[in-house]
């Protein structure tokens, strides 16, 4: 009787292990196709130094190095073994989209600019056009707090019997002695 009883103990046992090894692998294939439908919020990354079309085209050759930097910037970089030559990197990603490169160089000789080598750049607007695109924007809400709601709801309770408060001085004693 009892060797029964632990058998039938055993078949449950087993039961249940099967019960809870095929319901994981049902939550598994539940998973992976929740991760695909949600997906986490991840942020536009932008590094290094725009370079617009309008800018590449202020630049003329025989300028100084000051007068280059001051139309691109600073370079992100600026090396010591090429003390001669410039780069501007531009990496912009944003999440359901191809992340955009760009890179400028420009090449100096003394303190000269002799060259410049640049990608396809985009326009300033449309530049900004592209920050803008896939964004859903609802309706702006209203930003002005109506006078009716700047009231206030309730009054102070300012007793019949409080004394009034003291008139202020008309002016002050010195901090320090001697000070005037």
């Amino acid at each position: 009787m009892k060797l029964c009883f632990d058998r039938r103990l055993c078949q449950s046992g087993l039961l249940v292990l099967v019960s809870v090894l095929c319901a994981c692998s049902g939550l598994d294939k539940a998973s992976r196709q929740l991760t695909h439908v949600v997906t986490p919020y991840k942020i536009d990354i932008v590094q290094g130094n725009f370079v617009s079309r309008e800018q590449a085209a202020a630049l003329t050759l025989g300028m100084k190095r000051n007068q280059v930097r001051d139309i691109l910037g600073t370079p992100l970089l600026a090396s010591v073994f090429h003390a001669d030559r410039w780069d501007y990197v531009f990496t912009f990603k944003r999440q359901g989209s191809e992340p955009q490169s760009r890179k400028v160089t420009v090449f100096f000789e003394g303190d000269v600019l002799m060259r410049v080598d640049a990608d396809a750049l985009p326009s300033e607007a449309e530049f900004v056009t592209s920050l803008d695109s896939g964004r859903v924007s609802g309706p702006v809400p209203v930003l002005e707090m109506p006078a009716a709601k700047l009231q206030p709801k309730v009054k102070p309770v300012v007793p019949s019997n409080a004394a009034p408060l003291p008139a202020l001085p008309s002016s002050y004693p010195p901090l320090e002695p001697g000070e005037y």
